[in-house]
């Protein structure tokens, strides 16, 4: 599009009105699959969801929600909430953060951009650490990324190099973490008899050590720091194997929850703290929950713990996690470019915008709906706000989370007249979902839905109009499946419980007093997916979408 003929004015939709207040709820976490017991929306009891689904076959439609629909590499790869908002809020589909480094470690430029050669300024006297999550879950990295990182970094100078693990169980299986240690060990001992001093340095579960998000709990990153900069732990072995298996019998922790622990010689030393001179690599591709370790690695002026220790390093994400706080200032593989956002191109076209979750997700109808941009984008129309989510506990202990608060704040953004759009997100079927604790899964449901009517009685009371969707598949299923889809079951007999995202696709419901009596779904759209939602939401507030989205899901039929 060049230059010269842009606008950022919508043409006004030939059968649409303009006025009508729009409520789009994104359900986390909330796909579609056969009912059966471990289907926690089909057990829970949402009469509202129930009442969409049933009430107008033309205003309910299945949209893809994985895979290549929302730019991942694959259609084994799942989706997840910050690829899923992304093409929400974009209309388009973008190549996303596996799909990006996998481009650029398959064709050699990750080592050849200015990230690199960054870092590699430390190599002949420094050591190299590598930071992240050791899965293959494809959510916030993959082994097979760690291990070509490993090999073209050793192949590019790094003499010594130090690994400090995540263990994850919440993307994989629990309990697949002692394989994946297992695998990097060998890894590092092929390196080892390269010449290279490359071992495992540290270690601890994904929920408990670096991996927070959104400024909810510092002491999860407290614990990295300490184990991964200063080289204290509660914990200390020499051989990172024994480590897993030895913490998960001990404190019964799960791969999640599984304590610090730091890798010692024969002189009860750490093997790998970071210090001045050394170079860092936070190898995870996707930003949440990296962000505060990045602030902790990056920042001079950080007031969130007491670091004890701020080495003098060379730090680079695999991506830049935050493009408006440019954190990383440097980083291996540049982001996706997402401008022109319909969030963006419906405020400069006049749409006074209110957007709410809760701490966990409130990045998501905000930073990434906005395409992984901060702040907002004409702060004289638009609010955003931010409910705290609970903290020191695991959501499961209280599933309903915030999902009443969220949605008492919209409806009072609805019938306070002062907002064309109203966006929330309600985060139970993904948090609670994760922590695969089925019961409790069943109560998020049904406290989502019991937020979902009272939305949508507030738009039935001002004339306004409802889409309601999700961002990827969790809760609709929580047990591994063979390849007959009947559930899977370990050595011992028992059922194994999925924690992870699912593959499956979510809904998109429309309806209100205020929607035209002649919307409905399209049926020749090919393979609709999430991308699709942006230009459905533009014709909901009157306008056509841009040439370059991805087509809208409805259509105006005459009555």
């Amino acid at each position: 599009m060049g230059s010269s003929d842009f606008s950022w004015t919508l043409p006004d939709h030939p059968k649409l009105p303009k006025g009508k207040p729009v409520a789009v709820v994104v359900l986390d976490g909330w796909g579609e699959a056969d009912a059966d017991q471990y289907n926690c929306i089909h057990v829970a009891e949402t009469p509202t969801m129930d009442s969409l689904k049933k009430g107008a076959p033309e205003k309910w439609k299945l949209v893809k929600a994985h895979g290549t629909a929302v730019g991942l590499p694959s259609d084994d790869d799942m989706g997840n909430s910050e690829v899923g908002h992304n093409a929400l809020g974009a209309g388009r589909i973008f190549a996303q953060g596996a799909k990006l480094v996998d481009t650029a470690l398959a064709s050699g430029k990750i080592f050849e951009g200015e990230g690199f050669k960054y870092i590699k300024e430390s190599f002949d006297q420094g050591t190299l650490h590598l930071i992240g999550l050791l899965s293959d879950g494809g959510v916030h990295s993959r082994l097979d990324q760690l291990q070509l990182l490993l090999n073209g970094a050793s192949a590019n100078g790094a003499k010594k190099i130090r690994v400090h693990i995540l263990t994850d169980g919440r993307d994989v299986l629990d309990g697949t973490s002692v394989g994946f240690v297992e695998t990097l060990e060998n890894d590092l001992s092929q390196l080892r008899a390269k010449g290279i001093d490359a071992c495992i340095a540290s270690g601890g579960g994904r929920m408990y050590v670096t991996m927070d998000r959104y400024e909810n709990d510092w002491d999860v990153v407290k614990r990295g720091w300490d184990a991964q900069v200063l080289g204290e732990a509660p914990h200390k072995f020499q051989n990172a194997v024994e480590a897993v298996k030895t913490l998960r019998s001990e404190t019964k922790a799960n791969d999640q929850y599984l304590p610090p622990f730091v890798i010692v010689d024969d002189s009860d030393k750490a093997v790998g703290p970071i210090v001045d001179g050394d170079a860092v690599v936070t190898f995870n591709f996707r930003a949440d929950r990296m962000v505060m370790i990045a602030k902790a690695l990056e920042y001079e002026d950080f007031d969130k713990f007491d670091r004890v220790r701020v080495p003098k390093i060379r730090y680079a994400g695999m991506l830049q996690y935050d493009g408006e706080l440019k954190l990383p200032s440097h980083y291996l593989v540049s982001p996706p470019e997402i401008e022109r956002t319909s969030g963006e191109y419906l405020v400069k076209n006049g749409i006074r915008t209110f957007a709410c979750s809760e701490t966990v997700k409130f990045g998501h109808v905000t930073f990434f709906w906005n395409g992984n941009r901060s702040g907002y984008f004409d702060e004289t129309k638009e609010e955003y706000v931010e409910i705290p989510s609970d903290s020191g506990i695991t959501f499961n202990v209280k599933p309903k989370m915030k999902a009443l608060e969220i949605a008492e704040k919209a409806r009072d953004a609805i019938l306070s007249g002062k907002f064309d759009q109203v966006r929330v997100n309600l985060p139970n079927g993904d948090m609670v979902g994760h922590t695969g604790d089925i019961e409790a899964t069943v109560v998020a449901c049904k406290a989502a839905d019991e937020a979902v009517k009272m939305i949508l009685d507030a738009i039935e009371q001002v004339g306004g109009i409802y889409l309601v969707t999700a961002d990827h598949g969790n809760a609709e299923d929580m047990v591994k499946r063979n390849k007959s889809g009947q559930p899977q079951l370990d050595k011992k007999g028992e059922i194994q419980i999925l924690t992870s995202h699912t593959l499956q696709p979510v809904p998109v419901a429309i309806g209100g007093p205020g929607l035209h009596s002649g919307v409905r779904f399209r049926n020749d759209v090919q393979t609709p997916g999430l991308a699709n939602v942006a230009a459905t939401v533009m014709n909901l507030h009157g306008f056509e979408a841009p040439a370059d989205y991805e087509p809208t899901l409805i259509e105006v039929v005459d009555k």
